[in-house]
């Protein structure tokens, strides 16, 4: 019996489709050897799965081939129905494996129907910022709320029968949903993490082959100094022609040991990283150098865009946080080799609960992309709060940069190098520590796999596979206390798209001065008169200028940028009117109000199931809310207060909220 909660694979779900009579046609192999593992197989099949070229032994097989277009791609596949027999069609293992989850969510068509299913993107990556042992500032997980490692345990890769269950299950967890890649370490590579590319890779070795009969490819995390710290050389300089035969000779060495191994995450000059800056040269020459040593392997090498000035000197534009990824990367547009993805926050600051999308997921035409979202709620309740992040995600991937007029959404762009997640995971028995933060891992996969999906679609589908044979109003009270409950926390903590307001390091719970403070003022930026950051092309730091027309035009006037976007674009008067006829200042006392009142409302709606949701899953989200409602009040109290001192003007419903208690 698993000691950990199955998520969205109990047993329930899973009882009709492994009692079918099952036939695999396939080439054999890991994953095809999955799948029989998985499926009852029988005489007389009532569910197929094969490859096209095995079709031919198979009546039902052979008339899927037929309805099927001629080319599913090497991850796609085709559901159908003949007769009695369901037909799953697909051009690889993987195709087969990725249809047998489709369903788990849907029931097959009916007979003579199709369903085709293609991934939009090639690559969809988790990142688990994973440290072998428990660092003194990072702990075991950097910006982990799940409890320790899936991978590592005091140095060493887990491997006992018992972790190696769980690993061998999460790859399942992993590939239900559409994922296809991770990176099994931290991107702040420390030293003990460094010797996994050399000395420490059968540990690199024990995961990959716990994941592979899931389709699941294993990257590294690399330091950029490795050729120093493990190879002994006097540099790391990308153009030293010793420095290139390291990194080709060490990287034949992985793919000796792993031959389907993914690749290598960096991260470059960045917060202490090293980087090709130390020797003069620039990030793509720095990207090619392990592009190269990849290149003949077909590995790929996802390079982080994420690089900032710390000095913060308002007074000056060009350090304006905003700004550096664009100022930085822009002028590399084509310089990239074709197996570098450079990674880009879909936001241009740090996973905050509102900004704007990437001026650079638009800005760089000739380089391939991967648009990298944050999983682990760092800013957003660190999975002590319920927060739902699949609308916002969903937001970012539909945005359309050049105008409603053109058709290509940020997902589109980013299509050539796939997607990026932070993980949100660890050896907790929930899997991502609080029971409903599993909606993300799950709606990030599903989103990757397609990002036009609906949210709402998605989060019936996890509610409907993690409850199998539930009662309605359990049903309806688990997607009730996700749907929306992104922007109930935003209501309570950042208003406007003013950005961070948290305590500082660990980013959690309200401090409204406390975060990047200057001797110029707080990072938002407020005083006696008003609030916000000015990045308009005239008087600010000219950041709203990164973006194309229309957007450049609408995000620098006051008049024309949305609300919700308005105080991270402009410093504004607190009397300044919104579009929603409210004022600057009122907004902030009604929202945190809101906000606040939602949360309470929220755990009334949870406690109302106990005795339909029995056991530790209702238990943990119980205490949880508890601590949700705690932070939350916590967070209307200070805020409002904060605001009033400031600004010397009162809430026009102070009265009313007194003689209600909020």
């Amino acid at each position: 019996m698993n000691t950990y909660d199955p998520a969205w694979l109990p047993d329930e779900a899973w009882h009709a489709l492994r009692g079918r009579r099952a036939l695999v046609l396939a080439d054999g192999g890991p994953i095809a050897d999955t799948l029989g593992g998985e499926l009852h197989e029988g005489s007389d099949p009532d569910l197929v799965l094969a490859l096209r070229h095995h079709a031919d032994t198979s009546d039902a097989a052979r008339a899927a081939v037929r309805r099927a277009p001629a080319d599913l791609g090497p991850e796609g596949y085709a559901v159908t129905t003949h007769g009695h027999t369901t037909v799953v069609l697909a051009e690889s293992e993987h195709g087969l494996l990725y249809g047998l989850f489709d369903l788990l969510r849907a029931d097959p068509p009916a007979d003579g129907g199709i369903r085709l299913e293609r991934p939009h993107t090639a690559l969809r990556k988790l990142d688990h910022w994973d440290n072998l042992s428990v660092h003194p500032r990072m702990g075991q997980v950097e910006r982990g709320y799940a409890g320790g490692s899936l991978f590592w345990d005091d140095g060493r890769a887990r491997n006992t029968p018992e972790e190696l269950r769980r690993l061998h299950d999460y790859g399942r967890l992993l590939a239900s949903c559409g994922i296809n890649a991770i990176t099994v370490n931290n991107v702040n590579v420390h030293e003990d993490a460094a010797h996994l590319l050399t000395d420490r890779l059968d540990d690199v070795v024990t995961i990959a082959d716990a994941l592979r009969p899931w389709g699941i490819r294993v990257h590294l995390s690399v330091s950029y100094a490795a050729p120093v710290l493990l190879g002994g050389l006097p540099t790391a300089d990308p153009l030293a022609p010793d420095v290139r035969a390291w990194w080709q000779r060490t990287t034949e060495a992985v793919y000796e040991a792993i031959d389907d191994f993914g690749g290598y995450t960096v991260k470059a000059d960045s917060e202490g990283q090293p980087g090709p800056h130390s020797y003069g040269r620039d990030h793509a020459q720095g990207a090619n150098l392990l592009a190269a040593a990849l290149a003949p392997h077909g590995g790929v090498v996802h390079w982080r865009a994420f690089v900032y000035d710390h000095r913060q000197d308002w007074r000056d534009r060009s350090t304006d946080r905003a700004r550096a990824a664009y100022d930085e990367f822009t002028p590399l547009d084509e310089q990239f080799d074709a197996n570098v993805i450079l990674q880009v926050k879909h936001g241009p600051i740090d996973f905050q609960p509102r900004e704007p999308v990437s001026p650079l997921l638009a800005a760089m035409p000739r380089t391939r992309l991967a648009i990298e979202v944050q999983a682990t709620q760092e800013y957003t309740g660190q999975q002590q709060h319920v927060c739902y992040l699949a609308p916002m995600w969903s937001e970012v991937l539909g945005f359309r940069p050049y105008g409603e007029d053109d058709a290509r959404t940020i997902a589109d762009l980013g299509a050539s190098g796939g997607f990026a997640a932070v993980a949100n995971t660890g050896n907790s028995p929930f899997w991502c520590g609080h029971p409903l933060a599993q909606a993300n891992l799950y709606a990030y996969g599903r989103l990757a796999w397609n990002p036009a999906l609906d949210p709402d679609t998605v989060l019936a589908e996890w509610t409907h596979l993690t409850h199998p044979g539930a009662p309605d109003l359990v049903r309806t009270t688990v997607r009730s206390a996700l749907e929306g409950s992104w922007r109930t926390y935003e209501k309570y903590t950042a208003p406007l798209g003013v950005g961070f307001m948290v305590r500082p390091h660990h980013h959690y719970g309200p401090d409204v001065d406390g975060y990047e403070y200057t001797p110029w003022g707080t990072y938002h930026h407020a005083d006696r008169d008003g609030v916000g950051v000015d990045r308009t092309t005239v008087t600010g730091t000219g950041y709203s200028g990164q973006y194309p027309e229309p957007w450049s035009d609408l995000y620098d006037s006051p008049g024309t940028c949305p609300d919700e976007l308005l105080l991270f674009f402009h410093h504004v008067p607190y009397t300044h009117r919104l579009h929603s006829g409210r004022t600057v200042i009122q907004h902030i006392y009604d929202t945190h109000a809101e906000g606040c009142a939602e949360a309470e409302e929220a755990r009334r709606r949870w406690q109302r199931i106990a005795h339909l949701l029995p056991g530790e899953r209702h238990r943990e989200t119980a205490s949880r809310y508890e601590e949700q409602v705690r932070c939350a009040r916590e967070w209307r109290d200070q805020i409002n207060a904060y605001f009033h001192r400031k600004s010397g003007i009162p809430d026009e419903r102070g009265a009313e909220r007194r003689e209600c208690g909020t």
